[in-house]
Formats: structure tokens, C-alpha cells, sequence
């Protein structure tokens, strides 16, 4: 490095370090006083400790090991938590704990069993991620980290997390700063910056930080976290029936004018629009008749074990990233099993039915995905099924068939689980129409 690049390094890194001790700035200057802060204390844990939901999750925690598997059990149900509404975790947080009542249980797992359990609550790198710091505290050698700082060297355990986790399951008295709490905090002072912003998260944080009751730290962290979500609501705040609504700034602006309501606070952050693109879906049926056999049987790919829905099972499909016609569809469908299973339509199989079932929309995080659905009934040649077939062993297979039982209990995606619910209506619709035209030939021969 050259000597004159020096001072312009030092004067840098000055401004930054600058950066990360600056106050709370804008309309975050101030911090709440020694009355405000016992005051909201007092105010919050008396109304919890009366109106706390009756939540699975929530129980006294005790001593020694039990506060071990305490710590476990708000991991779990905050994970589950995560941009998912209570009433839909509660009974897949009962299931996932009669499975894997400890820690130790949920080591022993394998992805596709946590995949199956966590089935229908989305964003499922969450169980991913799970699974494996469970595995990575269980393989350590000191035991469940009882501390935030410690926690969040945990995979998946981000500092909302192990703050939740520290402050219920072992009494330290760290904050916790969630889009609940954020909603609270910013009416509580009427903060109007961006809250998406790193340096306004930053100062949630700080503020977070002050209230947190030192004597029952996990307690008050659920009482902030518990009028978020259910009276300082996003769009219908109940203000009357509130127990800090003497300490807060948004509703005393209100009330001086009518034109400015409470929901002004905290700042809406304008959302990006999602990604678009277009899939087609294949549900390829297998009908098997060789050496007496029958019956038919649906095979089902493994996505990556990186990326969106990694490690899921699914139909085949192929992304477009524009709309295509129906021919431009299948063609493509018809490449990818060409590649992928060796199997041609009229070549390597013969087409027993090929019928377009219809297209729905499915949204993810940042993408909005259009999804063509067809059903493709083949049946095998004696040297197509041998390969198709061909036994592989459990940790490298990609690709699996399964009969439909099996299908209808598997752990699938919300949106394979719409695919093959059309799959299912179109054949009970083949049912009846078969059904009229034997009884309507009955009729005619009679």
C-alpha cells in the first residue's frame, strides 16, 4: 500500500466507525426515561401475566436439564413462527414435538422426515436449518448454549432468535426486535424513518434493549411481542384497550389530530415486485404391465439440496422465463424426460393419455410463478421399465415412483399438493363420466 493512500484508509475507516456510534438520530433521538421505561415495564407485564394467549409453546421454565429442553421448544416454535400464523403453527408445533420431543430426538432425523412434518408452512430452508444446528449443538461438546451471544454461532439461530431463546428459556436479559416489536417501538415514539433501514434496525435494537425487564426478561419480551400481535395490530389497532397507550406518542398525535392515525406508524416500506416466470408441470404416471404386474405408479423428482424448495420432492417440471404455447410446453417436457429418464412419448413408451389439466398461480418469497399442469399416462416397454427401474441406493436417489396411497401421504409442498389435487379431480371426473356412459348402455341393451 502507498503511503499517500494511508491517510484516506485511516480517514475511512473513521467515518465508519463514526457511523456505528452515532446516536439515535432523526426522529429516534431519544431513548425512553428511568419513568418511562418502568412504567411500561410495570404496565406490560401486569397485562400479559392477565390476557397471555394459552400458546403450546409457553410453560414455566424450571432447572438444570429442563431448562435444556425449554431453550429447544422456543427454537422450534420460533422457527415455526417466522411469516406464519400462529393458529396454522400450533398443531404442526404439537405434531413436530410428539415426533421429536428433545433435541436429541430431532439430531437423529433425516431432511426428508423434517420435510414431511414441516409440509404446508413454507419457506422450508427454515427446517433445513433446523435440523442441522440441532445436529451442531448435539455433536458439541458443552451442551445447549444458554447464552445470546453463543446462541447465534448456532445454524439458523439469527439474533431475534437467540435473543427469544436466551431471554424465555434462560433468563438473560437481551432484547428481542421482531416486526411485532417494531410496531410497538415505532408508535411508541412515532418513529417515522425507514424501518427496513440497517441503521433504524440498529436503533429498534437500542431502544428494545432499554425496556427489557431485567427480573423477568423472557416474560416481558413476550408481553411486547404479544400486544404486536394482537392489539397494536398492523391496520385495526384497538388504542383504548391498551395498556401503554398513556406512553404512546402515535396515539397522543392522533388524538391532537384526527388526520394522522396510529397505522401511519411504523413507515410502509413499498414492496419490490416479485420476480415472474412460468413452469410446467409433467405428472407422469408409469402403468406397469410385465410379468403380471399392474396398477400405476407417479414419479417424483428431488430438487437440490441448495436453493428454493431444496431437498423437496415435485412432479417434473421445467421453468420457462416466458409464456409458451402448449406445443412449446411439451416439447420442453418432452426433452427434459428424454434427458432425464431415457424416456420418449411413442418412442421408448407408449401413450396411454396426455391431457392439459389447467394453470394456477403460486407465489414464493420474490417470485411469482404461473404453473402449467399435465397429466401424461405412459406405459413401458419390458426394457424402459428395466431401466427406469433400476434399484439405487437411498442416499443418491434423485427420482423415486410411488403408487398413489403413498402420494396422498406423503409431506409435499403446498403447490405439488395442488398439482396432484387437479390430478385427482380430473381422474374422479373420468370416474363419473365412465360410470354414466356404462349405466346409459345399460339402459340402451335393456
Amino acid at each position: 500500500m502507498s503511503h499517500s493512500s494511508a491517510p484516506r484508509m485511516r480517514k475511512c475507516r473513521q467515518k465508519k466507525e463514526e457511523e456505528e456510534e452515532e446516536p439515535l438520530g432523526g426522529d429516534m433521538e431519544d431513548l425512553f426515561n428511568e419513568k418511562e421505561t418502568q412504567n411500561i415495564r410495570t404496565s406490560l407485564l401486569d397485562w400479559y401475566d392477565e390476557n397471555q394467549r394459552d400458546l403450546p409453546w409457553r410453560k414455566k421454565t424450571r432447572s438444570g436439564t429442563e431448562k435444556e429442553r425449554r431453550a429447544y421448544e422456543v427454537w422450534v416454535s420460533e422457527i415455526m413462527l417466522q411469516q406464519t400464523r400462529v393458529q396454522t403453527v400450533m398443531e404442526y408445533y404439537k405434531r413436530w414435538m410428539h415426533k421429536w420431543p428433545t433435541i436429541y430426538d430431532l439430531a437423529q432425523a433425516s431432511l426428508e422426515e423434517v420435510n414431511e412434518m414441516w409440509a404446508g408452512l413454507g419457506y422450508y430452508r427454515r427446517a433445513r436449518f433446523l435440523l442441522e444446528g440441532a445436529k451442531m449443538v448435539v455433536a458439541g461438546k458443552e451442551g445447549f448454549p444458554n447464552k445470546a451471544s453463543s446462541l447465534t454461532k448456532v445454524k439458523g439461530i439469527g439474533e431475534y432468535t437467540a435473543g427469544a431463546i436466551a431471554s424465555i428459556a434462560f433468563n438473560e436479559a437481551v432484547p428481542v426486535v421482531d416486526g411485532n416489536v417494531i410496531r410497538v417501538l415505532a408508535r411508541l415514539k412515532a418513529i417515522s424513518a425507514n424501518p427496513k433501514d440497517r441503521l433504524t434496525v440498529k436503533n429498534f435494537w437500542k431502544l428494545a434493549a432499554q425496556l427489557v425487564d431485567p427480573s423477568r426478561p423472557g416474560d416481558f419480551n413476550q408481553s411486547l411481542m404479544e400486544l404486536g400481535a394482537t392489539l397494536c395490530s398492523v391496520s385495526k389497532p384497538s388504542c383504548s384497550s391498551c395498556p401503554i397507550s398513556s406512553q404512546c406518542r402515535a396515539y397522543s398525535l392522533f388524538q391532537e389530530n384526527r388526520s394522522i392515525p396510529v397505522t401511519e406508524y411504523p413507515t410502509k416500506v413499498v414492496k419490490a415486485k416479485p420476480k415472474v416466470d412460468f413452469c410446467c408441470v409433467c405428472v407422469l404416471e408409469i402403468q406397469i404391465q410385465e410379468k403380471n404386474q399392474s396398477g400405476g405408479r407417479f414419479v417424483l423428482v428431488k430438487r437440490p439440496e441448495e436453493g428454493l424448495l431444496a431437498g423437496l420432492w415435485e412432479f417434473p417440471s421445467v421453468i420457462l422465463d416466458k409464456e409458451a404455447s402448449l406445443a412449446a410446453r411439451r416439447k420442453a417436457i418432452n426433452l427434459y424426460l428424454k434427458e432425464a429418464f431415457h424416456l420418449e412419448p411413442e418412442e421408448t413408451c407408449t401413450v396411454v393419455s396426455r391431457k392439459e389439466l389447467g394453470e394456477f398461480v403460486h407465489i414464493f418469497t420474490h417470485i411469482r410463478r404461473k404453473i402449467y399442469v399435465e397429466l401424461l399416462v405412459v406405459q413401458l416397454t419390458e426394457g424402459g421399465t428395466i431401466d427406469l427401474f433400476k434399484d439405487e441406493a437411498e442416499d443418491t436417489l434423485t427420482w423415486k415412483c410411488v403408487d398413489s396411497d403413498v402420494l396422498s401421504t406423503m409431506g409435499l409442498t403446498s403447490a405439488v399438493r395442488k398439482v396432484y389435487s387437479m390430478v385427482e379431480a380430473h381422474k374422479q371426473d373420468l370416474s363419473v363420466s365412465s360410470n354414466r356412459t356404462a349405466i346409459s348402455r345399460k339402459r340402451r341393451i335393456t
